[in-house]
């Protein structure tokens, strides 16, 4: 992740998904995943670590974040062609999507 993209993510963590929900076009790929691992599945098989994880919210592979040196989350979205990835980190409900670089926010049921 570039300073750039650490730049509008945090904006648009500040100013909420809501706001840029209507720019991501990959809202129709996010299902009710359960999560799939207690860590970064990746890492976890390398005995690596990570900083935090992020779940893939179409089938739920959990991943280590961009500020991690693996990237797996990001890696997963770019290779499995699965967009939207969710925080896991405690007190966080933010997902994001890789493709479009927005935040994004599910549509409530």
């Amino acid at each position: 992740m570039s300073l750039l993209d650490n730049l509008r993510f945090a904006i648009q963590r500040r100013r909420g998904p809501g706001a840029n929900a209507a720019r991501c076009g990959h809202l129709d790929q996010i299902r009710d995943v359960t999560r799939g691992s207690a860590g970064c599945e990746q890492c976890l098989a390398l005995g690596d670590s990570w900083v935090h994880l992020r779940m893939c919210m179409t089938c739920g592979q959990v991943g280590c974040c961009d500020s991690s040196k693996n990237k797996h989350a990001h890696r997963h979205a770019d290779e499995v062609g699965h967009p939207i990835a969710r925080s896991v980190e405690p007190g966080e409900d933010w997902m994001w999507c890789f493709v479009d670089f927005t935040m994004v926010q599910a549509a409530r049921s």
